[in-house]
């Protein structure tokens, strides 16, 4: 479970437990030769390749290989910008002025320039949550510090090096724009959607063209451009961009929950250029109506800028016929309990939004619909430690349990990972599924 308590504030996650409880179980055959490559059967280096008449004397046996995602990647032991205020949060003590949080995180003098509009909006909007996300998450994190979970103490912890792999994979969003040069498919002659078995390969053009699916109880692999990617049970993916989304339209399902974290443009991402971003009329083009069932939960990741929340919630859900229901926030505190960063910091703040609405539909289907759910609450927070790599986001699927019905059909989109019993689609929905992201747990 990755719920690791739930009081009325929120919840207070375990993500790492989530990947890890995914089933990344690899089960290779040994009825064929090792020699042979399929996309599930990778042979490492120090197997042996049966030559050309030779038994294969461990035929018929299988070998298990279990995958764990790197620990190191959750090993946030202490708040990335430190302020004298910040043990305050776990010892229940009284709250600190924005100005005395600001003087004991930074360095810098004191900024004398007066705050401009988006400034001024973000405070207001701080301001007004401020003591929801401090009281909230006090409360959430005594109880994992009560429970173990938490340890106010970061002696007991690991002390390995978060090193983050860099230039993992072989280039998704780029591959995606390569396919665009492939040849045309005919659409009355292509499979819009493949499974993924144990004998099959699935070349490139196909697994860029269609929504692949893992039907089985079991995890997958599959290489791509030589790079091998875990794929969990019961999942399915379209790799594209937003150009190429036909397949997902093709796929003929229509989804009760749909959550999408869009690549939204700020002045980092453009600094950085770690990916592109979305103009606020390419996301209209989002073809959400086509994709949800009659009132549909959309929930919508926001940076804490308020154009963005105000677009969401002014412009957006009303395009999509959403009607707006409430604003959650996401928590990121270390593994001894602090917020990563000064809950007041005027740069950045260590929660980011998230806005739940539900498609409008007539009010007899939204009744029946309505049964045996609980309504969605406003003001709720999803605390957890963040993973170190960058927009890997925690996983709803647990906190929405009481909010939706049994074995819905769920979709993420700009998705970077794969989850049990979800559809993804991104230009990077494999990323975080790459097998460097991975260790082996055990191999027998």
């Amino acid at each position: 479970m990755s719920v690791i308590h739930r009081l009325t504030a929120g919840w207070l996650l375990d993500h790492l437990s989530f990947i890890n409880q995914c089933g990344y179980e690899i089960y290779d055959s040994f009825a064929h030769p090792r020699c042979v490559t399929t996309n599930t059967c990778v042979p490492s280096a120090g197997d042996h390749c049966a030559s050309p008449g030779e038994a294969v004397e461990t035929e018929g046996k299988t070998r298990k290989t279990r995958y764990v995602f790197r620990e190191e990647f959750f090993d946030i032991l202490k708040p990335h910008i430190v302020a004298a205020s910040q043990e305050r949060l776990w010892q229940g003590g009284s709250e600190v002025s924005l100005t005395e949080t600001e003087a004991s995180s930074s360095g810098k003098r004191k900024r004398k320039c007066v705050l401009n509009q988006g400034e001024l909006d973000a405070l207001e909007y701080h301001t007004k949550i401020r003591e929801l996300i401090w009281e909230g998450t006090l409360h959430l994190v005594q109880e994992g510090l009560r429970s173990g979970f938490l340890h106010c103490s970061t002696t007991k912890l690991s002390c390995s090096k978060n090193v983050v792999p860099r230039h993992i994979g072989c280039g998704l969003a780029e591959l995606c724009e390569m396919a665009k040069q492939f040849p045309a498919i005919n659409d009355s002659d292509h499979q819009h959607v493949q499974a993924i078995d144990d004998e099959t390969f699935i070349p490139e053009q196909d697994l860029l063209s269609c929504v692949i699916e893992n039907n089985s109880n079991r995890a997958k692999m599959i290489v791509l451009m030589g790079q091998k990617y875990l794929v969990p049970p019961k999942s399915s993916f379209l790799l594209s961009d937003i150009s190429c989304l036909q397949p997902l339209l093709n796929y003929k399902k229509k989804y009760d929950v749909i959550v999408m974290d869009p690549p939204w443009e700020n002045k980092s991402v453009k600094r950085s250029n770690r990916y592109g971003h979305l103009c606020s009329w390419q996301m209209k083009q989002i073809p959400v109506s086509a994709l949800a069932a009659p009132n549909c939960l959309v929930i919508t990741w926001v940076t804490n800028r308020q154009k963005h929340l105000r677009f969401v919630k002014d412009e957006l859900y009303p395009h999509w016929s959403v009607k707006t229901l409430a604003e959650w926030h996401w928590v990121k505190i270390t593994r001894s309990g602090e917020f990563v960063l000064p809950l007041d910091s005027s740069h950045k703040k260590p929660y980011e939004v998230l806005v739940l609405g539900r498609v409008q539909g007539s009010v007899e289907e939204t009744l029946r619909k309505s049964d045996d759910v609980l309504p969605i609450p406003d003001h709720k927070l999803i605390v957890s430690v963040p993973c170190s790599l960058h927009s890997h986001k925690p996983p709803l699927t647990e906190v929405l349990a009481e909010f939706i019905k049994p074995d819905v059909e769920c979709l993420e989109l700009f998705a970077r990972n794969l989850q049990p019993g979800w559809t993804s689609w991104g230009n990077e929905v494999l990323k975080f599924q790459h097998i460097d992201y991975f260790t082996v747990l055990q191999d027998e």
